[in-house]
């Protein structure tokens, strides 16, 4: 499952929510892809906006180890303390930077199978909540830190995905010149 990076236009929308019949067995397969994915890259959360789909659902696993979907969630609380944590993305692999959010909140949303639930969190939990929240709001962590680093790491990613691109191109190129070749040689053999 490709992981989308920063300056790939879906981080960027706002999501839709899910609808109702859309929760179903497809989408508990996707769920399930979506937590090996993130186990995977070392991450602790990952947002549907994330994995190309601009729909409203997230995947967690924090501290305490029970994976958690929420899907078409609603913050409906947070505390006025905040507290700043050195955070992380997996669309913005290697960079960190200390975010100051609030330290508790309070969470509705749908289960894997369709049922609602609340959940209040503090912590780690509240954290990454709050992190894969913005996901679906077309948010990335770094817009909420310094504006400079913001823009640096704007510029590196957009950077690496040029890079990414010219080398895919030039590897289609490649393979379309050996299939060129192996075309002429089949129609020679075939004369």
């Amino acid at each position: 499952m490709k992981i989308y990076k920063l300056g790939e236009e879906v981080l960027r929308k706002k999501a839709v929510p899910v609808q109702p019949e859309d929760i179903n067995d497809s989408l508990r397969e996707t769920f399930n892809e979506m937590f090996q994915t993130m186990l995977d890259a070392d991450g602790v959360g990952l947002a549907a906006p994330q994995i190309g789909d601009s729909r409203r659902y997230f995947v967690i696993i924090s501290d305490d180890d029970v994976r958690r979907v929420f899907i078409n969630p609603q913050i409906v609380s947070t505390s006025n303390d905040l507290c700043d944590y050195d955070e992380g993305c997996l669309s913005l692999p290697g960079f960190n930077e200390t975010i100051k959010r609030p330290s508790k909140v309070t969470v509705q949303a749908l289960n894997e199978n369709g049922k609602p639930f609340t959940l209040s969190a503090d912590g780690l939990l509240a954290r990454i909540i709050q992190h894969e929240y913005d996901h679906l709001e077309g948010i990335v962590y770094i817009d909420r830190g310094d504006p400079n680093f913001a823009a640096d790491v704007t510029e590196k990613m957009k950077r690496r995905l040029e890079r990414a691109a010219k080398k895919e191109a030039e590897k289609a190129k490649k393979s379309a010149k050996i299939a060129a070749k192996l075309a002429a040689k089949e129609a020679k053999k075939n004369k």
